[in-house]
């Protein structure tokens, strides 16, 4: 049976291929037929998301020995001298869930986009895009080694800056686009010199088999401990963990999460929600063998810095009011939630939310955008209001989502969260404090977010529709999974199945967290509800009251003000000053003087080449003068010398 599957598994290839073959079609032949173009794009991520099931169902039949020993498949791309580098495919529990993943929220998505798109002149160009996402964040989940995640890892980037900047004539979304990409490029440069330190110290980036990163760690590498006590594994771990931190939207590299809303709304529902956001967490899941190796300050930081980047998210996202950057903001916050499930050693709960983050999240941004279409494109919440009459299926749908992510059972988000809660309750009571405050908020703000829209005033200047069927469709389906999505983590469906390292799981549900965290939800929706449906509490009384407050949350604790304080005076008016004046005056300076000496000691040297004869002359009789009064007194000194003229000639 195993070898049947390894057969299967050959074919790994084809998932990443068929949508970025589908691009090269797009960019290069289709591009003036836009029912050609959506039809080539949605066939091949249809076909990938066909392949990644059946490479899921052949991970489940290949029980525990794919867990032990994943799957590679690869074939040699680089060897010069000592560097050898292969390209391939790794299939294990771990992959092949987010190929499901991936690959579905990307199918919905291109479904869903026939009809939020219809009419753009960029229609082909979308269409373009969004295959070479797929294909390069399919290939990064495949990859087999560092070196090859990381190659589709730019590439997810460079996708992300395309489709965030999709409407270029707008300069929000231009500069929301370059802002993105420079954002995350921070975080790169730290991943990238992570890289190199890992391949310096072991010779392979290879994450599993004969020699690789993960069996040297665990087997024949002993760690050293460098100045001020931290280890050189650490080191590099925090290097590691620095792309994730801007890949992520881990604060403080978390700003142009909200701002990448500028992009139409199916790519906030595929990059920004669902895939690209989460290959942070992937990278540090997929080599937690390192951060496990590492001293426990590795794994502390990431848990704190998840830790903290939920509640901080979640509170500002309480005083939004644009639909599209609350939902942003939620997903910051579940960012913080799945970094830190792997800060407290728990792979399952953190690839379990992951999972069902990406059903749930992309069903409320794909409902976000069918509002924004019935509407005109407005997208204040306090614009909206009656919507679920109007547009029932959007409506029940989104309702479904709240309900996921609030932790409702049995919705997906109960047993995710449930999972992560339980872990961090296990020695980390901080951390478990902020995880369930932060569930707290999370219900409150996606609860006023649809009592606002859904349930509130109707305005009648609106006139909402329901959306056509190819757009309620990937709702009705992504609905479903956000339902049923959480079962796998009964006991008969153990998700810890998914994964291979023995980290903390729990085998069934944890009834005592359980209850706490279902209190804390109910306890956000029921706030919500009194204070936008029935009003028992009046939100602009609050506001009024905490004025100082309001405004820190609504301007986002003034974090992009700061970034600008200190790129325009302290970057432009302190340091490029500085740098400018030693450019100036030490780097030219050195240069010029050099150059000074060349041009002095050439006019010197012209003054003796004339060309005339009489100057050659003489010239060439001062040298013969010169050089006989040289070796004359030279001989003069000698003489004077000789100890046999010092004794006065005596023989």
């Amino acid at each position: 049976m195993f070898k049947e599957m390894n057969d299967l598994f050959q074919w790994a290839w084809l998932i990443p291929f068929l949508p970025f073959l589908s691009f090269l079609l797009i960019a290069l032949v289709t591009k003036r037929s836009k029912r050609l173009s959506s039809t080539i794009s949605i066939l091949a991520i249809l076909t990938s998301f066909g392949l990644s099931i059946a490479i899921g169902l052949g991970v489940i039949q290949s029980g525990s020995q794919i867990v032990e020993n994943p799957v590679l498949t690869t074939v040699n791309w680089l060897s010069i001298g000592g560097l050898h580098i292969d390209f391939g495919t790794l299939i294990d529990p771990m992959s092949a869930m987010m190929l499901f993943v991936v690959t579905l929220v990307a199918s919905m998505v291109q479904i869903y986009s026939i009809g939020y798109m219809h009419g753009d002149p960029g229609f082909s160009r979308y269409y373009a895009f969004q295959s070479l996402f797929a294909a390069s964040m399919l290939g990064m989940v495949l990859a087999t080694n560092l070196l090859q995640l990381f190659i589709f890892w730019e590439l997810v980037g460079l996708c992300s800056y395309l489709l965030i900047g999709f409407w270029f004539f707008k300069v929000s979304a231009r500069e929301a686009a370059k802002k993105a990409f420079i954002t995350t490029r921070v975080g790169d440069f730290g991943l990238l010199l992570g890289i190199l330190f890992l391949y310096n110290t072991f010779g392979t980036l290879d994450f599993y088999g004969p020699g690789s990163l993960s069996v040297q760690m665990a087997t024949s590498f002993h760690d050293f401990v460098l100045i001020g006590g931290v280890s050189y594994l650490t080191i590099m771990a925090i290097l590691v963990f620095i792309g994730p931190v801007g890949k992520s939207g881990q604060f403080p590299l978390h700003v142009w999460l909200p701002d990448a809303m500028e992009g139409p709304t199916p790519v906030s529902a595929l990059i920004h929600a669902a895939t690209m956001v989460v290959a942070g967490v992937y990278l540090v899941a997929r080599m937690f063998f390192l951060f496990d190796n590492a001293s426990p300050f590795a794994l502390q930081l990431v848990a704190g810095m998840g830790a903290f980047t939920a509640i901080f998210a979640a509170t500002i996202a309480i005083a939004q009011d644009d639909i599209k950057r609350i939902l942003a903001y939620s997903t910051l916050s579940q960012l913080g939630y799945m970094m830190f499930a792997l800060g407290v050693g728990s792979l399952t709960a953190s690839m379990f939310h992951l999972m069902t983050h990406a059903f749930f999240k992309a069903l409320m941004f794909l409902g976000a955008g069918s509002v924004i279409h019935a509407l005109h494109h407005k997208q204040n919440i306090w614009d909206m209001g009656g919507l679920w009459k109007k547009m029932p299926i959007t409506g029940t749908t989104f309702f479904i989502g709240v309900l996921a992510i609030a932790g409702i059972p049995p919705f997906a988000g109960f047993f995710s969260k449930d999972e992560i809660l339980l872990a961090a309750y296990h020695g980390h009571p901080i951390i478990f404090a902020v995880g369930l405050f932060t569930a707290f908020l999370t219900a409150f703000y996606m609860s006023r977010l649809f009592f606002v829209a859904f349930m509130g005033e109707e305005k009648p200047e609106n006139h909402p529709h329901e959306s056509p069927w190819v757009m309620t469709l990937p709702l009705i389906i992504l609905a479903f999974f956000s339902v049923v999505g959480g079962w796998v983590a009964l006991p008969e469906h153990n998700f810890g199945y998914f994964v291979h390292y023995g980290e903390f799981h729990h085998e069934s549900i944890n009834w005592m967290i359980a209850t706490i965290s279902i209190i804390a939800g109910v306890l956000g929706i029921g706030l919500a509800y009194i204070t936008y449906v029935t009003r028992a509490i009046k939100a602009e009384n609050v506001v009024a009251r905490f004025p100082g407050v309001y405004k820190l949350l609504k301007n986002k604790y003034y974090i992009d003000e700061i970034y600008l304080w200190f790129i325009h005076k302290v970057m432009d008016g302190i340091v490029a000053k500085v740098l400018y004046w030693f450019d100036l005056y030490i780097v030219d300076g050195i240069v010029n003087g050099l150059a000074a000496l060349t041009r002095g000691s050439g006019r010197a040297l012209r003054r003796t080449t004339t060309g005339q004869m009489q100057t050659y002359a003489l010239v060439f009789f001062v040298a013969i003068v010169v050089i006989y009064l040289v070796f004359a007194l030279g001989e003069g000194q000698l003489s004077a010398l000789n100890p046999a003229a010092m004794l006065g000639g005596v023989k």
